[in-house]
């Protein structure tokens, strides 16, 4: 088990993970289609997108949480 001071982090990064293989198969398939070298293609997309996703969630995972806390209501 990690310390709970890891937890925000270690989201990220699991959450750019699991963005990452969802997107890059998506984008994969709809720009190429489904063939025999698809998988190729699709790991190469994803080689690449997994660490601009990770950078990616980083800068805009605490802006996001600023907006959302300026929108949301307090119950």
């Amino acid at each position: 088990m990690l310390p709970k001071k890891y937890s925000q982090p270690m989201f990220l990064i699991i959450m750019s993970f699991g963005m990452s293989i969802i997107m890059s198969f998506v984008v994969t398939l709809v720009n190429t289609g489904f063939d025999d070298r698809f998988f190729d293609r699709y790991f190469n997309a994803f080689t690449f997108a997994f660490p601009v996703a990770i950078v990616a969630a980083f800068i805009m995972g605490p802006i996001a949480k600023v907006i959302v806390n300026r929108i949301a209501t307090k119950d």
